[in-house]
């Protein structure tokens, strides 16, 4: 058997060096890399002070995306987003790898075939924030980079096996805050590091003003579609059905547009692609400006909330349920009831907004105090009432801004579901 099991692994070896061959180029596919002679902290240093030109809007696509499955022409409202990887380099420096993830609304003859699509970058975006990242770290050690004007060798894209042209003169890249015809200003060549800038010349070069011109003739004959919803910040859960406990599909990112079908107090419904919808927590996106936003500010949402609700009584306790992440767990429970009994009128929207303003409150003790609890428990003790709990690194995480309101919800637990579930019928359009 002994001899047996050996053979099978010399045979599963080969298959195994081949899967992990695959996972390595897939991981390094469609990114452009550079060697630089700084170290790893100088780099991320850099990086941190081009956040702003990590992500943004993309005023055209054709200079940016590989042709696919439909023409480029059908696309619109063009969105990159670049991640950067940095790599202590074995023979000295650091290897930076930068990759963009495009995005676009591919409009489809057949509308139910419309919908946001992933396009692959030709490397441009990629060349040029290694391009400024080039010119930043020169800007951070002028001394060294002059001392050492051959250390920055040119990209390699590695998702490419033909050899590299030349490398394009790097450009400023709109943010998501800006407009197209404002980020035109901003779209001029830069000089190569190591050369010093040529006097402007009054005559504009041709091909710019050709494009620059293009660019303001989409924007004139480009209308924005009025049925759109905006995410207002990364991280917001899109889930499959209008439910605080359903499971999210994905994690959007903030300015990222989705048709709207229908809506209520609490929820969005949207076309995620195609024939795929989803759920959105509504006080997370923009609505359009044909829908009054009728929904209660969080503040607003809070004050009203504090008006029907009252705390009774605050201690520490094993958790009283059998939710795994707090099963047998010291946690904060605070009880709860309404002002007014007889109050029918009291529904999902503030239970959770008056349980937002404990959470936040609560956490707050926890950190001055340092209790050493795991959670968070708020029970309203009411014959329609229920329970709601979150964990102390949920918590963590909602303040420091890395989960938004809606994402915080499905992380906790309810019971029962439903009574912080929106229940009312969708709102009329």
């Amino acid at each position: 058997m002994r001899a047996l099991s050996n053979a099978c692994k010399s045979r599963l070896l080969p298959y195994i060096f081949m899967i992990l061959s695959t996972t390595i180029a897939w991981a390094q596919a469609n990114s452009v890399e550079r060697t630089f002679p700084q170290s790893r902290a100088a780099i991320e240093q850099a990086l941190k002070t081009m956040q702003v030109n990590m992500a943004g809007r993309l005023p055209v696509l054709e200079t940016f995306a590989k042709p696919g499955e439909y023409p480029l022409n059908r696309y619109q409202r063009g969105y990159y987003q670049a991640i950067a990887e940095v790599i202590p380099n074995p023979s000295g420096g650091s290897v930076v790898r930068i990759k963009a993830e495009l995005t676009a609304w591919y409009s489809d003859p057949s509308p139910s075939h419309s919908g946001y699509r992933l396009l692959t970058s030709n490397g441009r975006i990629e060349s040029d924030l290694l391009e400024q990242l080039a010119q930043q770290l020169a800007a951070l050690s002028p001394e060294k980079a002059a001392s050492n004007p051959a250390a920055v060798p040119p990209s390699r894209n590695t998702s490419q096996d033909e050899e590299p042209s030349a490398p394009e003169p790097a450009r400023k890249f709109p943010d998501a805050n800006d407009t197209l015809s404002s980020s035109l200003k901003d779209w001029a060549p830069a000089s190569p590091a190591g050369e010093k800038p040529a006097q402007s010349s009054s005559k504009p070069d041709h091909a710019l003003q050709s494009e620059a011109q293009g660019l303001e003739e989409i924007l004139k004959n480009t209308a924005h579609p009025n049925d759109l919803v905006a995410i207002k910040k990364s991280g917001t859960a899109v889930v499959s059905t209008p439910s605080l406990t359903a499971k999210p599909l994905f994690l959007a990112s903030a300015h990222d547009e989705f048709e709207l079908l229908d809506f209520n107090t609490d929820w969005v419904h949207v076309r995620i692609s195609g024939l795929s919808r989803g759920w959105i927590w509504r006080n997370s996106v923009e609505m359009p400006p044909s829908i009054p936003d009728n929904v209660v500010s969080s503040a607003g949402g809070t004050n009203a909330a504090t008006d029907v609700f009252h705390v009774v009584r605050e201690e520490t306790a094993p958790f009283p349920g059998d939710w795994e992440p707090l099963r047998g767990k010291n946690v904060k429970i605070i009880s709860v009831q309404k002002v007014d009994e007889a109050d029918k009128n009291i529904g999902s929207t503030e239970r959770l907004a008056y349980s937002k303003s404990l959470l936040e409150k609560s956490y707050g003790e926890i950190l001055d105090k340092k209790q050493d609890v795991q959670g968070v428990v708020v029970i309203f003790d009411s014959a329609d009432g229920g329970m709601l709990a979150a964990t102390t690194p949920v918590l963590e995480a909602w303040r420091a801004g890395a989960l938004t309101d809606s994402a915080l919800w499905h992380k906790c637990f309810f019971d029962p579901p439903e009574t912080f579930d929106s229940a009312g019928p969708s709102a009329s359009r």
